[in-house]
């Protein structure tokens, strides 16, 4: 069982890695060799439309452009269990989250007919965290963001959204200009409700271990 982790937050240990992580340990608890990559650490673009992956006779479901986001897709198409993660900034995922994104579908995405090339089967986690509440999630982002998850879909798998709401900015706000925020308030759901979120991801991803090697 293959299990690979995106973490498309430009942090590497703060909310987001957190979660990623601790659904990554979940995976791994149940054999599966897993990888951990932060994709702000690659040098990738978005989608050039060079159109060599839909040129006659080459490999399916491979991205050409040379660059080092190219083998992270290979791996993923390669792979029993996505686990990706991304903070929401101005109610969008992040831009390392689309850029990715693009290259996945695209290079799967047949113009003769609009069908999918990829015929395995890849399910995804996916991790979100916000400053916002749950309620102004569920009004405000929720159909956006399930929208966005299904986009997963396309790898024919089972695809779970896990949301982690109001989460901790920084650990000291007087160092910074965020009087909108209650350092006090901020810091409480975080201790009561942070290691929820993460005992929640290890679960997710020994679901997901779990489901794949069952199938």
């Amino acid at each position: 069982m293959k299990t690979i982790v995106l973490n498309a937050s430009p942090r590497k240990n703060w909310n987001t890695a957190q979660l990623l992580k601790a659904a990554m340990a979940g995976a791994k608890s149940t054999g599966a060799e897993a990888e951990y990559i932060d994709l702000y650490d690659l040098n990738f673009t978005g989608c050039r439309s060079c159109m060599l992956c839909k040129r006659k006779d080459v490999k399916r479901c491979h991205c050409y452009w040379k660059d080092e986001l190219s083998p992270v897709i290979d791996k993923v198409y390669s792979s029993d269990t996505l686990l990706i993660g991304t903070p929401i900034y101005f109610g969008r995922p992040t831009s390392q989250y689309f850029a990715f994104m693009e290259r996945l579908r695209f290079s799967s995405l047949s113009y003769d007919d609009y069908s999918n090339y990829f015929k395995g089967s890849v399910s995804v986690g996916m991790f979100l965290t916000m400053n916002a509440t749950k309620e102004f999630y569920d009004k405000l982002y929720k159909e956006k963001f399930e929208a966005y998850a299904d986009e997963f879909k396309s790898l024919n798998g089972e695809v779970y959204l896990y949301p982690a709401y109001n989460t901790l900015q920084v650990d000291d706000y007087s160092k910074f200009n965020m009087s909108s925020f209650s350092e006090e308030e901020k810091k409480k759901v975080h201790e009561e409700c942070f290691p929820i979120d993460l005992g929640n991801a290890y679960n997710l991803g020994v679901k997901l271990s779990q489901s794949n090697s069952v199938e």
